[in-house]
């Protein structure tokens, strides 16, 4: 994203996205020029522009699975616009993906992964939503109620709210690491919910650790009637 001249939204996401998100837009565009202002007083601004919005990008029909985290991580060349996902070549891996791949090979016996990317489960249907999705560099949580929490709350109603041909409620569980995602919680009241602590080395030990998040995804879409995630990342390409 260009935040001196966005483009219209649906050069920018999913065409479906675009439709939903679109009550917002003057928001986004509002945050195209909070971050124009940022750049310009020498603030060095992540993740890169093209991946800002890069969440959007998974077609809105496709999605089972929301992992929300807080924003993107502050360190230059770690972010790339998916919640916990770095770039494939990072090294080392930021402290809360190396918990989140311990609970996962733990979870479900699948060996731990190499590279931070994390987008084969998008590919999936998969959602990787930060709750602000820009951050100053080195500073984490920097972006917190400057504005983009508008815009994900309502692309997090939009998930909620999809529906079939008949009118029924699309599968959905939601993966909830930490207070900060498990606040939106009341606007997912037709997904399955999965909470526990946040994976941060802070907060992994006080319940992350053991809650078999993964397992319990899949079982839940199972039981709503739709294929699980494979998870094991070395088993697929990215």
């Amino acid at each position: 994203m260009n935040p001196q001249n966005i483009k219209p939204l649906n050069e920018l996401m999913d065409p479906d996205w675009a439709e939903a998100l679109k009550p917002v837009e003057p928001q986004i565009r509002a945050m195209g020029v909070f971050l124009r202002e940022q750049i310009e007083s020498g603030h060095h601004i992540l993740p890169a522009s093209h991946n800002i919005l890069r969440a959007f990008s998974i077609p809105l029909k496709s999605i089972k699975v929301l992992i929300v985290g807080q924003d993107p991580y502050p360190t230059p060349g770690h972010p790339v616009g998916l919640s916990f996902c770095t770039a494939a070549k990072v090294r080392p891996l930021p402290k809360s993906l190396i918990n989140i791949y311990k609970e996962l090979v733990n979870d479900l016996g699948v060996e731990t992964p190499k590279s931070g990317d994390l987008t084969p489960w998008t590919r999936q249907g998969v959602m990787l939503l930060n709750r602000c999705l820009t951050v100053e560099a080195g500073k984490a949580n920097s972006h917190q109620g400057k504005g983009w929490e508008p815009v994900t709350d309502a692309a997090i109603r939009a998930l909620n709210n999809r529906t079939d041909c008949n009118g029924n409620p699309l599968p959905l569980v939601a993966i909830l690491w930490g207070r900060n995602a498990q606040s939106l919680a009341p606007l997912l009241t037709n997904a399955t919910l999965i909470t526990s602590a946040h994976p941060s080395p802070l907060s992994a030990m006080r319940g992350f650790f053991g809650s078999h998040p993964f397992s319990r995804a899949n079982q839940a879409l199972i039981n709503m009637g739709v294929s699980p995630i494979n998870w094991s990342l070395d088993s697929q390409e990215i």
